[in-house]
């Protein structure tokens, strides 16, 4: 009996040793700050925009990081996770990178401020794929409206960037990926919030 009890406390040591050793990484999509820059400077916008909630894919809506293997294999990496849940931290790279752009304000589900009038960005990933060391891609419908009008533009974005090593290189390619699409959004929002007429990207 001593001599099993002796086996159990080294197997429950073990365990918790292992454990120990297999911590938990925490990744970001939102930019650190030097890096939101817009690459040219930008009078500020006549209008500001409010972000509507983005949805994204129920095969990626978890902590984890999912990634492909293989063909039809996927994989929830346990110890590669999202600081947030994944459409806020998609939502919240998108909303930097517009503002710097446009250099006009996102609003949120919050009030008009100064009297400007607000265009309504909505986004819809309806793929947001990783494979790490291959591609880390984003399908994407996405729409603009003036709050106050009825004609609405409609676009759609298939982007996919290169990423570099390790997870970390992953998370960086998907960054690149919703900065793309932001720039895609901000190069026809200004001409609409004008009451211009506007093409997809």
């Amino acid at each position: 009996m001593t001599r099993m009890r002796h086996l159990l406390v080294v197997f429950g040591a073990a365990v918790l040793s292992a454990c120990a050793s297999a911590p938990v990484h925490y990744y970001t999509l939102v930019p650190a700050p030097d890096n939101t820059q817009a690459d040219a400077v930008v009078p500020p916008a006549s209008f500001q925009f409010e972000l509507l909630p983005v949805g994204i894919p129920a095969q990626v809506d978890v902590p984890q990081l999912v990634v492909r293997q293989g063909g039809q294999a996927v994989a929830l990496l346990d110890g590669e996770r999202w600081i947030g849940p994944l459409a806020d931290e998609v939502r919240g790279a998108l909303s930097i990178d517009l503002s710097h752009r446009l250099d006009a304000r996102d609003i949120g589900s919050g009030l008009p401020v100064g009297g400007k009038p607000v265009l309504r960005i909505k986004v819809e990933l309806h793929r947001f794929e990783s494979s790490p060391g291959n591609y880390a891609l984003i399908d994407a419908t996405w729409s603009i409206r003036l709050l106050k009008g009825n004609a609405v533009l409609t676009c759609s974005s298939r982007i996919s960037e290169t990423p570099g090593q390790g997870y970390d290189g992953l998370v960086a390619a998907h960054q690149q990926a919703l900065s793309d699409l932001a720039g895609q959004i901000a190069a026809v929002a200004p001409a609409w919030a004008a009451g211009g007429s506007a093409v997809c990207p």
